[in-house]
């Protein structure tokens, strides 16, 4: 099973747990996304009474989930983060029955799945009819300072560039997943974040205590020497701000799809509409 897919599982269950200890010095990615999350659960006309926190890190989700009066049932790769009375399993081999749930919300961790395709059909069937998927991860376009640092420190130690950044996916590949995968009335949109560092350093503390290194099995097992450490610094450094602070990008792709359900609103026919986009944007003259 390791070798199924770009990603380390069992590192991957490591790193999460190294991460549960430190997880509360860098969470300021996950609660902003969860409270985006939750505020668009807000908008949504009808109640929901069992929900699964997939992947979440920390209880926060799920206690502000229990806040509205549903039942939470926490799964994550890592033992830690599942937490007592949780379910350590990896998003892509579900070991729920299918229908268990009517809320399924997942943050920062759907990015670093082996088998993404399968992992959201799994979430479609662990949702009754009607029921809703809400996700949240990092997308293409995603730490652009760092990738960058990382090429300056390849180049400076003389060897080709090394797999060090996750593969990452863009708007329209991930709202093609939702469809692939069974979601109704899919919809996919990105919110993009700078956070400013002092340094390179703070950037790769924040992403260990996030359990956002590198993950990928075809990863350098042997670590940046001295020449490639001090090229990306500086390379990191070169972007600072006048006040030294470097921002890195984070782009977050926000996922929604429902369990589909034979009363749901059903999209229009293709090339059946009386009105042509640019009619409807032009502006009226009364």
């Amino acid at each position: 099973m390791e070798a199924d897919g770009p990603f380390d599982r069992q590192m991957r269950r490591l790193r999460r747990d190294r991460a549960a200890g430190r997880f509360g010095t860098a969470d300021y990615l996950h609660r902003l996304t969860a409270d985006e999350l939750l505020e668009r659960l807000g908008f949504v006309r009808r109640s929901f009474a069992r929900a699964l926190a997939l992947g979440c890190g920390d209880d926060y989700p799920a206690a502000r989930l229990r806040e509205r009066g549903i039942a939470v049932t926490q799964a994550d790769a890592g033992f830690a983060f599942a937490g007592a009375g949780g379910v350590q399993c990896d998003e892509d081999f579900l070991p729920f029955a299918d229908g268990s749930f009517d809320l399924i919300v997942s943050i920062g961790a759907l990015d670093s799945v082996n088998d993404l395709p399968g992992a959201l059909l799994l979430i479609r069937r662990a949702l009754r009819p009607d029921g809703l998927f809400l996700g949240a991860m990092a997308g293409a376009g995603s730490l652009p300072r760092l990738k960058a640092a990382m090429l300056a420190a390849d180049d400076a130690e003389g060897g080709a560039a090394a797999p060090r950044i996750h593969p990452q996916i863009d708007l329209r590949a991930a709202g093609d997943l939702l469809t692939r995968a069974g979601f109704a009335l899919p919809v996919v949109d990105a919110h993009g974040i700078d956070v400013r560092f002092a340094g390179l350093l703070g950037l790769v503390r924040d992403l260990r205590a996030m359990g956002g290194t590198n993950l990928l099995r075809t990863r350098p097992r042997k670590p940046l020497g001295r020449l490639g450490l001090a090229a990306a610094a500086a390379d990191f450094a070169a972007h600072a701000a006048a006040d030294g602070k470097t921002a890195e990008r984070f782009e977050i792709l926000h996922l929604l799809g429902w369990a589909p359900a034979p009363d749901q609103p059903k999209p229009a026919r293709r090339g059946s509409a009386t009105m042509s986009l640019a009619t409807a944007l032009k502006p009226r003259s009364d």
